[in-house]
């Protein structure tokens, strides 16, 4: 089967694995992202994956703590859920590296990038923990980031909606989904469905984002070879 890329930067949301639960993890759905990541690895691809915290935690639950402490409570349970999908990926016979930004010995490599390359050259599944390792930045842009240092040819934007909405389709029945939108059309309409940081960062990289929904039959594998679902921010 053809490959559309070479090397990708999957981007999961932490809601996306809570499931229905809406906390936590849900065993179901990790071993169905599983499936999907064994899938694409299988046909070769370079993997890179960064996935958020909001099924444990995010940044404004801290009311009125201080942002820098709120942030770095963020990035301590991204790691959760790196180590909870690569023990899953593990027990599935793939092998995996968590490389985290904040020091974390006992549990993960520190974030390396000529250590992350060699692991993609290796045929490793590389799951980046620890957000950027700085407060003030979330991790759609430690996605950006880390795409634009492994030179990643597409970052995958997996979603607990099907693309890129001018509105909130959950609100708004009548919301238009977008196929394909401008980099700089999504910031100056004040989209949400990516920060903004990580939008200006992909477009000055040349690195093209591919917004699709994650619980869509075999949603990760159709990005890969080629086929149009979600939206792609150009």
């Amino acid at each position: 089967m053809e490959t559309k890329y070479k090397r990708i930067l999957l981007k999961i949301s932490g809601e996306a694995l809570a499931g229905a639960n809406g906390f936590g993890l849900d065993e179901e759905v990790i071993a169905s992202i599983v499936k999907q990541i064994i899938s694409v690895h299988e046909l070769g691809v370079d993997m890179g994956i960064v996935i958020g915290a909001g099924n444990f935690w995010r940044g404004r639950q801290g009311g009125q703590m201080d942002r820098s402490t709120a942030d770095y409570m963020g990035m301590l349970a991204t790691v959760l859920n790196c180590l909870a999908l690569q023990d899953a990926l593990e027990r599935a016979g793939v092998v995996t590296r968590v490389m985290t930004a904040i020091n974390i010995a006992q549990v993960a490599e520190p974030y390396i990038i000529r250590r992350a390359l060699r692991h993609l050259e290796k045929g490793r599944v590389v799951i980046f923990g620890g957000g950027t390792g700085n407060p003030y930045f979330t991790t759609d842009t430690t996605a950006a980031l880390r795409a634009a240092e492994i030179k990643a040819d597409a970052l995958l934007l997996a979603k607990n909606v099907d693309g890129i909405y001018d509105s909130d389709p959950r609100k708004n029945p009548d919301a238009k989904k977008f196929d394909e939108i401008p980099a700089l059309e999504f910031i100056a309409r004040g989209l949400t469905a990516m920060d903004t940081t990580a939008v200006s960062l992909c477009m000055d990289n040349h690195i093209p984002v591919v917004a699709f929904g994650l619980n869509e039959r075999d949603s990760i594998l159709r990005v890969v070879t080629g086929e149009k679902l979600g939206t792609v921010i150009s």
